[in-house]
């Protein structure tokens, strides 16, 4: 099963797109924090294949979450979320190994169809072990 964490400390927004997800993939599993260090223990509870990670969060940046979670789980699939859609941010986030980049004032099909393009990498890898390619 594919998993996906949110990791926002805006409950609206985490709640939102929580939904979104839910309702658009049935057979995704969907967790939630509301800051890093909450995140950081259901990386390792959960063990999510997306990370939906905010830029900024109490307590520490999301740019560092990012780059700590990579290091040990360099598979895993991390999007950076902002409110700031500028480019030091985009750039930032590439230094610190995000995957991608979106602005929360994107359409909700942005994301959804981000998820769709991961979600089909994750099944054609898992129908094909011998096709992933090693981090």
């Amino acid at each position: 099963m594919f998993k996906i964490l949110i990791v926002e400390d805006n409950t609206t927004f985490r709640q939102l797109l929580k939904e979104i997800f839910r309702n658009r993939f049935a057979s995704v599993e969907v967790m939630e924090a509301s800051n890093g260090k909450e995140g950081l223990g259901k990386i390792e509870s959960f063990g999510p294949d997306l990370i939906f990670m905010d830029i900024q969060l109490p307590g520490e940046s999301g740019l560092l979450l990012t780059q700590k979670i990579k290091k040990d789980h360099p598979e895993t699939t991390i999007i950076i979320l902002t409110s700031y859609d500028l480019p030091e941010y985009r750039e930032a986030a590439h230094q610190y190994g995000a995957d991608h980049f979106v602005s929360k004032d994107s359409s909700t099909g942005k994301f959804l169809s981000l998820v769709e393009s991961i979600l089909s990498d994750f099944n054609s890898a898992s129908s094909h072990p011998e096709s992933r390619r090693l981090a």
